[in-house]
């Protein structure tokens, strides 16, 4: 899955301090972020050299934030307006995942998550007061009322549907993205995670399941979520009765002529592959 870097573990633990001009620079523009894409559909960031020489020579703490490390080097966030870089061009953060490069795919989804987060907390919620950055953890603090902001994180399931020798495959409705998928969908206050694949399948396709076994989470910067995938039997009837508002379709196929495949960086699909293989937990 896109999170299985080929070096290892994301080093995500906080620190306050400078960017070298070596350092990774991740510039954002909405949904869209600075990236060089070689002709093989390799990805490469900039540094912060790169970017802005004249910033990094009188270097201001505040355009720039500590994002994690990875391979050896330190990736930092702009903060500041879009910047250009000879060689570079934006593009859309969710259209990266298809291309080579899965760490830089990887990097950009995880400080797009944090992008969103900082943009969407400059003020305090509370009473309004300008928010600071903590300068001991990952935290954003309001100076008037104390109020203390950290990272959102949604947590959300996807549900392989299991009859037997069969999977249910669904696709959504007013989408861009049109291939197929599994059910899934967001954990409600007050709600168990094992509730929430029971209220999202009876929501959705309107059935009944029975014995979830968990299989394995992914985080989903994109959207600023944690993904949790489970794997469930059907409990009686199978009739589909859709959500069209949600679904374009949801269907039975089987075992060993499933129209998706793993492509290396989902969850939905890593688990379509496992049931197709047999391999799913019982």
């Amino acid at each position: 899955m896109l999170q299985d870097l080929t070096f290892g573990k994301l080093e995500n633990e906080f620190h306050h301090k400078s960017p070298c001009a070596e350092d990774i620079l991740i510039c954002m523009e909405g949904d869209r972020a600075m990236i060089c894409r070689h002709a093989d559909d390799t990805l490469e960031l900039p540094t912060v050299g790169q970017v802005n020489t004249a910033l990094w020579e009188h270097w201001d703490e505040e355009p720039y934030r500590y994002l994690f490390r990875m391979q050896e080097r330190d990736y930092y966030l702009w903060m500041g307006e879009p910047e250009t870089c000879e060689g570079f061009g934006y593009e859309n953060a969710r259209a990266l995942r298809q291309l080579q490069s899965k760490d830089v795919c990887f990097a950009v989804m995880t400080a797009r998550h944090l992008y969103n987060w900082y943009r969407s907390n400059r003020f305090c919620g509370r009473c309004g007061t300008r928010t600071a950055h903590d300068t001991k953890e990952r935290m954003l603090l309001c100076p008037h009322c104390g109020n203390m902001i950290y990272p959102k994180i949604s947590p959300a399931v996807i549900v392989a549907i299991t009859d037997g020798d069969r999977l249910l495959l669904s696709k959504y409705a007013g989408r861009s993205y049109t291939r197929y998928a599994l059910i899934a969908g967001y954990t409600e206050i007050g709600e168990t995670i094992e509730q929430t694949v029971e209220r999202e399948v009876m929501e959705e396709v309107g059935l009944r399941v029975k014995n979830l076994r968990y299989y394995k989470s992914q985080p989903w910067g994109v959207d600023g979520n944690v993904l949790m995938g489970f794997f469930c039997d059907l409990d009686g009837d199978d009739t589909v009765h859709l959500d069209e508002t949600e679904l374009a379709l949801a269907e039975w196929h089987q075992r060993d002529a499933l129209p998706a495949h793993d492509d290396g960086i989902s969850l939905t699909r890593e688990m379509i592959r496992i049931f197709g293989e047999g391999k799913e937990p019982k």
